[in-house]
């Protein structure tokens, strides 16, 4: 995929061309599963654009919406006269989805959301009755609830800032979160030339160093989520990180 998130064209296989390496694939063809998945980047992509604005990164849905790709062809069953793509587009959606609800970077139980609406409920009302928002002691009272828990609840369903919101204004000039963040610490320009090189993976290898590295998952996890042994998850692992050395030093 090109850094503006498009995915280069490339002369589409026949059906018969995706059945044939979706066959090499299953009998353990890696250059075959590697080429469908660069094949079907695009159509991981149009599903990737559902989910934008949910403050996750376009590149960390897209590389999800991989591993759910290489599940649908390692699953895909070609006895039945079913085309590839509508049997993908779920597996890819559903890894996408589960991406977000289980990996998402807030977590609030059960418990606190059903505070907090119950909670948001009775602000509404009492401001509808009264012409203001009551204050924290005046739910605390209504509710009969701990006022530590009233802002524990309300605070925890607060949506996250986004590092280039801005904080305040410098003479006209606005100053965001990001602005602050490289004023303490230079070193994130450091990320640029590593982001690069993991560009020039291949889909697979991007999936691998993803997981490892930003997901902090082992390689028996990455081995059980990517269909294959620990094993050839280290050995890939050892000459990925390998070929990035070569590539941050040229």
């Amino acid at each position: 995929m090109s850094k503006n998130g498009k995915v280069k064209e490339e002369q589409a296989l026949s059906p018969e061309q995706v059945r044939e390496l979706i066959e090499r694939s299953q009998s353990g063809d890696e250059a075959a599963r590697d080429e469908l998945v660069k094949r079907n980047q695009r159509l991981v992509w149009s599903v990737v654009q559902r989910f934008l604005n949910r403050g996750y990164e376009a590149d960390d849905l897209f590389q999800i919406g991989c591993i759910g790709l290489i599940k649908s062809i390692d699953k895909f069953d070609l006895s039945y006269d079913v085309k590839f793509s509508t049997y993908a587009v779920p597996m890819i959606i559903g890894e996408i989805q589960r991406f977000i609800r289980d990996d998402g970077s807030i977590k609030i139980s059960r418990s606190l959301k059903e505070l907090n609406n119950k909670i948001k409920a009775h602000m509404e009302e009492y401001s509808k009755q009264n012409g203001r928002s009551p204050s924290i002691s005046e739910v605390s009272e209504a509710l009969d609830i701990p006022k530590e828990d009233i802002i524990m609840a309300l605070e925890a369903n607060q949506n996250p800032h986004s590092i280039h919101e801005t904080v305040f204004e410098n003479e006209g000039d606005p100053i965001t979160l990001m602005d602050q963040i490289a004023e303490k610490d230079s070193s994130w320009f450091e990320h640029i030339a590593l982001k690069e090189a993991i560009r020039q993976l291949s889909p697979r290898e991007r999936l691998i160093i993803y997981l490892r590295y930003f997901k902090d998952q082992t390689q028996a996890e990455v081995a059980k989520r990517l269909n294959i042994s620990q094993v050839q998850v280290s050995r890939l692992e050892k000459n990925i990180l390998k070929d990035m050395g070569h590539l941050l030093n040229k």
